[in-house]
């Protein structure tokens, strides 16, 4: 049994719980100890991080052979057409590769706390949102993808990790679950395979001074 943390990272907070330069880390919204994330998000990106004090947990989350999906809304700037989303399913070459197939859907303007600060509408007059999910975790993915394909990204929100999503939390919010590891195979049949441990809902009130929402 293992505890597993989501937090809605915000933006501009680092992915580390302390900094040299003083600039915003997950310690300024939990304070949870012996935690470490599974995975990293970009200082200028927003949404879901999983944290754990299981590394077994951590490792099976974030390893890339793993190949967990994790889902992203991302506002680029201009009208996003068909033929740029359909070359993002079909996966673009960049200058480390070509990309995996992803999927890519556009989407309507979602309802979410706006950013602070806010995108300016003069510099971005005509902007769209796009739904898209990749199986990789190179540097700056997402945000190379659609500037390869014409796209900029003006905004990037991690909503999915696998099975774990970013459902009901505001930025800077967090809840905690409690998984149940599969037990291990018994000797007289051959090993299945390994698979990630399932989610176990639990509730609980929230601290002071941090912004904490129940399963």
């Amino acid at each position: 049994m293992s505890d597993l943390y989501l937090l809605h990272k915000p933006y501009r907070v680092l992915s580390q719980f302390s900094d040299t330069e003083g600039r915003p880390t997950l310690a300024d919204h939990i304070d949870i100890k012996a935690i470490y994330p599974a995975g990293r998000l970009d200082y200028d990106s927003e949404g879901l991080l999983l944290l754990s004090a299981d590394g077994a947990l951590i490792h099976r989350i974030s390893h890339p052979q793993h190949k967990q999906p994790k889902t992203y809304w991302v506002q680029v700037e201009g009208d996003i057409d068909e033929t740029a989303l359909q070359a993002l399913r079909q996966g673009v070459t960049l200058k480390d590769g070509p990309t995996r197939p992803a999927k890519a859907q556009r989407l309507n303007t979602p309802e979410i706390a706006p950013r602070q600060p806010p995108i300016d509408p003069k510099r971005h007059p005509m902007t769209s949102w796009l739904a898209l999910t990749i199986t990789e975790g190179r540097n700056r993915q997402v945000r190379r993808m659609t500037a390869h394909v014409g796209y900029p990204t003006l905004r990037l929100i991690r909503v999915a990790i696998g099975p774990w999503r970013l459902d009901g939390l505001a930025p800077g919010e967090w809840r905690r679950e409690v998984l149940h590891a599969p037990k291990p195979p018994s000797s007289k049949h051959s090993p299945s395979k390994r698979t990630l441990p399932k989610n176990a809902s639990s509730q609980h009130k929230p601290r002071q001074n941090r912004r904490k929402v129940t399963s």
